[in-house]
């Protein structure tokens, strides 16, 4: 039995009437997720980083040469707010890992780059985060994450 068994155990007692089931499955989701977050985080900040700006830096690198966007596609990417977009921003600059640059195509408006030394720290970064990823997955067999990958994915588009 796990926590959740436990709580389910208590709501099957308390409320006979209620079938609890859903509560388990969530309740489990949102327990690893908590678990997950803690351990990518550890991951990220041994590398001077946090998720949000571990997010910025990787949407960047991943867009692939020259690893320049407009704020307008960081913020479409990383689904925040203009506000905390400009704070997440400000913040890379002053760490010299971004920089901003006039917009060749809209003179009013900025692309956001990577600075080498923002590009070298992702790359690191991004190194460490997926080996820790394998490391946190590798309870589970090939067809497992096969298997709850397909399932994910299916609830997920339900949502989206």
């Amino acid at each position: 039995m796990d926590h959740v068994d436990r709580i389910l155990e208590q709501w099957r007692r308390e409320r006979p009437d209620l079938d609890v089931e859903p509560m388990g499955l969530l309740g489990r989701l949102a327990r690893l997720r908590t678990h997950l977050a803690r351990e990518v985080e550890r991951t990220l900040l041994a590398h001077g980083l946090n998720s949000a700006s571990f997010d910025v830096l990787a949407t960047l690198r991943r867009a692939g040469p020259p690893c320049k966007l407009s704020p307008g596609d960081l913020i479409a990417t990383t689904m925040v707010s203009s506000g905390t977009m400009t704070n997440r921003l400000d913040q890379l600059e002053k760490a010299d890992l971004i920089e901003r640059a006039h917009n060749p195509d809209d003179r009013r408006g900025v692309i956001i780059a990577l600075t080498p030394k923002g590009f070298a720290l992702v790359d690191e970064a991004v190194t460490a985060h997926v080996a820790n990823q394998h490391r946190l997955l590798a309870g589970l067999s090939p067809e497992e994450r096969a298997a709850l990958d397909g399932l994910l994915r299916k609830f997920l588009k339900e949502f989206e």
